[in-house]
């Protein structure tokens, strides 16, 4: 069995935005209990991450990691008819991921104790973003 979903996120600026909640939900109507769950980010300035939910300092330490790594200097970068964070931007998706393949096991994501997937916006403005999941399994 085959089933596609499409997730739509407004984003807020740089930020993590929590969708496991959206992709269970997925996985619980799809009815699959032994499976793969896809997930596929339509952009190159927003990455998925897996990443703990339990300490909201752990997001805010990738942000300050990132930061330093990719800095946002419009003089180091020949990509610039966007702004200033653009280039970066694309070079943090690049760094991290636009997909991700998960587990499904028992009908439920096959997620850690504290695991949880996020869109992460990586320019300073808002943005719609979407991602397809794609479920498949029996």
């Amino acid at each position: 069995m085959v089933r596609q979903y499409h997730i739509t996120v407004n984003t807020s600026g740089k930020s993590f935005n929590e969708i496991t909640h959206i992709v269970t939900d997925f996985v619980a109507k799809a009815g699959v209990s032994t499976g793969i769950c896809s997930l596929y980010m339509q952009h190159t300035s927003a990455s998925l991450v897996l990443c703990e939910n339990a300490d909201e300092d752990v997001k805010k330490d990738l942000e300050n990691f990132f930061q330093k790594l990719v800095p946002e200097d419009i003089h180091q970068y020949h990509h610039k008819a966007e702004g200033k964070d653009d280039m970066p931007a694309h070079i943090r998706t690049v760094l991290t991921k636009c997909d991700l393949t998960l587990p499904i096991v028992k009908g439920e994501l096959g997620l850690g104790t504290w695991q949880g997937i996020y869109i992460w916006e990586h320019r300073n403005s808002a943005f719609e973003r979407r991602v397809v999941v794609t479920i498949i399994g029996e």
